[in-house]
């Protein structure tokens, strides 16, 4: 099931609405950037020269966590476990080779560092694909640890990531292919990230901002679900 309706749409244009609401969104909201498919899925196309949002370098067309009334979906994790469930294909990437997938992202407001506490990486490196766990250890730590999850992806391959941080702060993080390729992290977060108000993310966010209109991220999603139990 690709669910859509706590959703919305960050697309990388000016010529219109560079945001699309959670009601448009559900009311059948189609462009070049987001692709409705005939089995279902969507499609997010984003080309390396799009805008961007203001406290980014990079082009995106991804989805931001909302209620169903379209209002900010933002959470801290002891309140519940939160898990975010996709399956997917990365259709095409820039010369850069690096798009962004889903996320998990910390709210912008006072006293928060509006950092990313993960980022999940599809890197084609070497003729092929490999899904990398950016994670941040405390917020407003400037460098990420980059973590191998796992190697030999081919861009139209289909797969799966499951993100989860229970109430306790414990991160698990599983991705698995159809060929058989799977990984995963788990680890316990620094108490700082308890005080952060959190959401999530999913879509492609293209790492470049360089090149033809032609270039940029293709990805395709199956099945998206999120839920705070």
């Amino acid at each position: 099931m690709l669910d859509l309706t706590t959703w919305n749409l960050s697309i990388p244009t000016n010529d219109s609405a560079p945001l699309i609401t959670t009601e448009r969104l559900n009311n059948g909201y189609e462009s070049q950037y987001f692709r409705r498919n005939a089995d279902g899925s969507v499609t997010f196309w984003v080309p390396v020269n799009g805008t961007h949002t203001d406290n980014s370098r990079y082009p995106r067309s991804e989805l931001r966590e909302t209620q169903a009334d379209g209002t900010l979906s933002n959470w801290h994790h002891a309140n519940s476990d939160n898990y975010l469930s996709a399956v997917l294909t990365v259709n095409q990437v820039p010369s850069k080779n690096k798009v962004v997938l889903g996320q998990i992202h910390s709210k912008d407001e006072p006293g928060s560092y509006a950092d990313p506490l993960i980022k999940l990486q599809y890197h084609y490196l070497n003729d092929v694909g490999r899904l990398e766990l950016l994670l941040r250890k405390r917020p407003g730590d400037n460098k990420v640890v980059n973590i191998l999850l796992a190697e030999n992806i081919q861009l139209d391959e289909r797969f799966s990531y499951e993100l989860r941080l229970t109430p306790s702060g414990n991160l698990g993080v599983r991705v698995s292919s159809s060929d058989g390729d799977q990984g995963s992290y788990y680890q316990e977060l620094s108490a700082y990230w308890s005080k952060q108000l959190l959401y999530f993310k999913a879509g492609a966010y293209v790492q470049d901002n360089y090149g033809p209109s032609t270039e940029g991220g293709r990805v395709t999603f199956y099945h998206l679900n999120s839920q705070h139990l």
